[in-house]
């Protein structure tokens, strides 16, 4: 790999968010993963990891808003010929090359609407993932662009973001009664796409709500062709329920869209 494991500056247009290096945020977020307790551990990545073969042997692989690194040790682990981990945030990369141990892992720190940029001439990958990021990146459409020409022919793009009917209000909670007991997940302004300010842990955090059509479309016309679309629903073992309280309340609206796509052989 002809880059390096360091950071890309950002040359101009909308700056990516970097939530994840506010320490409150960092902290909270970092306790979460840690015990386990999120619908990332029961739910996301269990559908995600569906939509991926089983072995991953020769491929090159870039994982977009790459975290910790869980992925792309796990991607070695399955054969994966090379990694490159693409993230934002310092404090997420600095755990990532502490918790890595492997010369063919690679992280450079750029946001995704970076990509082309930061990778310059480091060619194309087999495999694209990327796991609950895209919906914090304001132009979608080119960031799916920049990753269709990033795939070799053949090479799949499988990623998830928070479902349309969570991110569509900026309350993104249940309307409960006065005993507390949830009534119902509202929704509203669908159609009116753009960013959306809540608050996970702070104050402030901006997710870029879009529809299904948006999630779906933008693939396509991008070349890609579309392969499976999950909303996946909890599975409700005790241990999961045990782990995530309210695991049920998940069956009512679906938390999660996860899409996979390929790019069509030469």
């Amino acid at each position: 790999m002809d880059g390096h494991d360091g950071d890309f500056p950002n040359d101009g247009g909308i700056a990516p968010q970097n939530i994840y290096d506010d320490p409150r945020f960092f902290a909270g977020y970092t306790h979460l993963r840690a015990t386990g307790t999120g619908l990332n551990d029961v739910l996301e990545q269990p559908a995600l990891r569906s939509l991926l073969p089983e072995r991953l042997d020769g491929l090159r692989v870039l994982d977009l808003g790459c975290g910790f690194g869980g992925f792309a040790r796990e991607a070695r682990a399955k054969g994966a010929r090379e990694v490159l981990g693409l993230d934002v945030s310092a404090n997420m990369l600095a755990q990532a090359r502490e918790l890595t141990d492997d010369d063919a892992i690679h992280y450079v720190r750029a946001g995704v609407e970076d990509m082309d940029a930061a990778l310059g001439t480091e060619g194309v990958f087999d495999l694209v993932v990327s796991s609950l990021a895209l919906h914090y990146v304001a132009d979608y459409p080119a960031a799916v662009a920049q990753v269709a020409r990033r795939l070799a022919p053949g090479g799949s793009f499988v990623f998830s973001v928070e479902h349309p009917v969570c991110t569509a209000l900026a309350s993104q909670r249940w309307l409960r009664d006065a005993d507390g007991r949830a009534l119902c997940w509202p929704i509203d302004d669908y159609r009116e796409e753009g960013p959306r300010r809540t608050h996970w842990f702070v104050d402030g955090v901006i997710k870029y709500h879009r529809t299904v059509e948006t999630y779906v479309n933008a693939l396509l016309d991008a070349g890609l062709v579309l392969r499976r679309l999950l909303e996946p629903g909890p599975m409700m073992d005790a241990e999961a329920a045990r782990r995530v309280p309210d695991l049920d309340l998940h069956r009512r609206r679906p938390p999660f869209l996860l899409l996979s796509a390929r790019k069509p052989e030469a």
